[in-house]
């Protein structure tokens, strides 16, 4: 009898389970993670879109008949494609890509494509990775991204080095679109450790990851936000102290910027938000097996709501009727703002004690120090630790000289003492 009247609670807690899993699979809307970051400006979020149709035209076979170009066109000068590499160029090692320079933007873009589902090699390339499988300059990377990161700068350095000798004012921009998005934020750091190749400087290189896979360690995340952004649509992240703590994890890469476009227990989507930071214990991990997964993920819907969102900011601008001199100046307080944000979140990774979190000195993006960025470099097996090694053995040596002596024969006697 009592195991009767004990059924109803069994099936409420059931009930209850079944709903929470429905919220949190079915309805959950991404937008708590962002609430607390700032927005972006039209300035700063201006390029998402057009790199989104670039990344778009990867996909063409061909660029002067085009089959899946979004409203308006894909905006490019078929002149000024320099090369195409697809499936068979590329041996598998990577998706197709392509290198575009682009004379009215002042930039120099190699834009990757994203997951092909037909693909084996695809998927080869992305489950290629085990958890601390492979070390990066005192982090962690995906593996089987950083081999095709490797391949195609490999394959490239000396056409992107020609590019960069002849349009020395030029922008270095690498993009990609979900697998592709990984390649080129691993890619971006090989060229940021081998800018003697190109000829170029920090400060000239800039990466936009779309729907970026997890790649890289938080330490590595966080150091590279200079030159790094990704751009997520109603992703999630986790909170979880126990995982920030974990060196070998990975997550995200670099300045993150948040596009919300829906709201809890509200149907639809609705006009667009861009939040932006550079977080540490708030950083995006994994995606919602939600009912908008895909489209989420989609780079034709990421295209459509960064424009979206970015016309959105532009008229809010132009209501605003703000002068060309204030937002000169604009641009410039943004700037630092990043810098300012961005080495706040260095030390934010220090006070949490993530594993080699250190704060470098200033360079990056906005203030270009050549020294920093590889005071903490190492080589794989090495790590950064190398230097505190080297300061515990002079203190161990410190130690065993106020101890010891060295007798006649080479033996080590304790000192004697003085009476």
């Amino acid at each position: 009898m009592s195991f009767i009247c004990g059924l109803p609670i069994l099936e409420c807690v059931y009930c209850l389970a079944c709903a929470r899993w429905v919220w949190k699979k079915c309805l959950y809307s991404a937008g708590y993670e962002s609430e607390n970051w700032g927005l972006a400006t039209a300035q700063e979020f201006e390029p998402v879109p057009r790199i989104c149709r670039l990344i778009l035209a990867v996909y063409e076979e061909d660029i002067r008949k085009p089959q899946w170009a979004p409203q308006g066109g894909y905006g490019i000068d078929p002149d000024w494609v320099i090369l195409r590499k697809d499936y068979d160029d590329n041996q598998g090692h990577v998706t197709p890509y392509m290198i575009y320079l682009d004379h009215d933007h002042a930039e120099i873009t190699l834009a990757v494509s994203g997951l092909n589902l037909a693909k084996e090699s695809d998927y080869l390339v992305l489950l290629d990775n085990k958890l601390g499988q492979a070390e990066f300059h005192g982090g962690y990377v995906h593996n089987g991204l950083l081999k095709a990161a490797s391949w195609v700068f490999d394959a490239e350095y000396e056409v992107l080095r020609e590019l960069v000798a002849e349009n020395p004012t030029y922008m270095l921009i690498f993009a990609g679109h979900s697998l592709g998005a990984g390649v080129v934020s691993l890619l971006t750091m090989l060229v940021v450790h081998n800018r003697d190749k190109l000829g170029i400087q920090r400060n000239k290189i800039k990466c936009f990851a779309i729907a970026s896979p997890r790649c890289m360690s938080l330490n590595l995340a966080v150091r590279y936000a200079d030159v790094i952004n990704a751009v997520v649509l109603q992703d999630t992240c986790t909170l979880e102290e126990k995982k920030l703590r974990d060196p070998r994890r990975l997550y995200a890469p670099g300045r993150l910027y948040h596009i919300v476009e829906r709201k809890p227990f509200r149907i639809g989507r609705f006009p667009p938000v861009v939040r932006t930071a550079v977080p540490v214990d708030g950083r995006f991990e994994h995606l919602v097996l939600s009912c908008n997964a895909t489209s989420d993920h989609a780079i034709i819907w990421i295209e459509r709501e960064s424009q979206w969102a970015l016309n959105l900011m532009l008229d809010k601008d132009q209501h605003m009727e703000i002068p060309a001199e204030q937002r000169m100046e604009r641009h410039e307080s943004i700037a630092r703002e990043h810098s300012e944000e961005y080495h706040a979140a260095l030390q934010r990774a220090v006070a949490l004690d993530i594993p080699q979190a250190y704060s470098p000195s200033s360079y990056g993006t906005f203030h270009e120090i050549d020294v920093g960025e590889d005071s903490g470099r190492s080589s794989i097996g090495q790590g950064s630790s190398l230097s505190h090694k080297k300061k515990r053995t002079q203190s161990w040596n410190e130690f065993v000289g106020r101890l010891f002596d060295v007798d006649d024969s080479g033996h080590m006697v304790f000192k004697k003492t003085s009476p």
